[in-house]
């Protein structure tokens, strides 16, 4: 049994918070370097040029990428040899929140209730996902989430009868009607079986998969590489302007769901897609 204080998962999550807002990850801007290369409209491409400066001054000067700095939604692995001591983990991460986001000067966009709207002034709550995982170590990964892009997700519960048909349907149709609102070129999380509230948990958790990486099953790769390709044809484009780069990737997880079921949830997520993470 290995012992942690939560203050250093409050020290951590604080360092992350700031991080994902200030440093676009490296598969991403490979991914966009990329789309510039072989973005042919023009505006389109001046406009992955612009976003591509934009995270170099970020990174230059340490300053966020957006000015929407988002929901934290923060995934904890936490291992089952661990023992925390010196207070509550729940408690811990949202002091580390409160840290991060004073200290990075990051804006606080979290309101106390969803109904009388006053704000939390901190950015707290998280939003807290726990995976218990063999082992001794503690695997945090913070994913602040704006919400241009988060209004545009949606889910369905399919017959399954609709079949991959239908999931692919509902999938585009989604981006078509999200258009320019997210700030593309997006990353499309989907979560496909489960239950209604498993599907959009593995949506959002397909987000934090690296663009440059395919669902291991050879199945869902195609369909993730079909997708793609039909995406970029829709003409969206960089921020909405036309061009061939609406998203960069298209990112699916699925689980196991009941025969009468067919949940499919889609998460979408800006060009930036931030996360960062860290093992204690």
């Amino acid at each position: 049994m290995r012992e942690i204080n939560v203050q250093e998962i409050t020290k951590e999550v604080a360092r992350l918070c700031i991080e994902a807002n200030y440093y676009l990850s490296e598969d991403i801007k490979k991914s966009l370097e990329a789309a510039y290369e072989s973005e042919s409209w023009a505006i389109g491409k001046d406009i992955i040029g612009k976003i591509l400066e934009n995270a170099g001054i970020a990174k230059r000067e340490n300053m966020p990428m957006c000015q929407d700095t988002g929901f934290t939604v923060v995934f904890v692995e936490l291992g089952q040899d661990v023992h925390l001591t010196n207070g509550n983990i729940e408690d811990a991460i949202n002091e580390g929140v409160r840290r991060g986001y004073t200290e990075g000067y990051l804006r606080k966009s979290v309101v106390k209730d969803p109904l009388d709207r006053v704000n939390t002034k901190d950015n707290t709550p998280a939003v807290i996902h726990y995976n218990i995982v063999p082992g001794d170590k503690v695997k945090i990964t913070v994913a602040p989430k704006g919400f241009g892009s988060e209004n545009m997700s949606k889910l369905k519960m399919l017959k399954p009868s609709d079949g991959v048909e239908g999931v692919k349907e509902f999938i585009l149709q989604t981006v078509k009607e999200a258009g320019p609102n997210p700030c593309p070129p997006i990353i499309v999380g989907v979560g496909v079986g489960g239950t209604f509230e498993k599907a959009t948990f593995l949506a959002k958790k397909s987000l934090l998969r690296p663009v440059d990486k395919h669902n291991s099953n050879p199945m869902y790769a195609e369909l993730e590489k079909e997708l793609l390709e039909k995406i970029n044809s829709l003409g969206i484009g960089p921020q909405g302007f036309g061009g061939r780069t609406t998203a960069l990737s298209v990112n699916i997880e699925s689980y196991p769901t009941h025969i009468a079921g067919l949940p499919v949830a889609v998460n979408i997520s800006c060009h930036a897609t931030r996360h960062a993470e860290a093992e204690i």
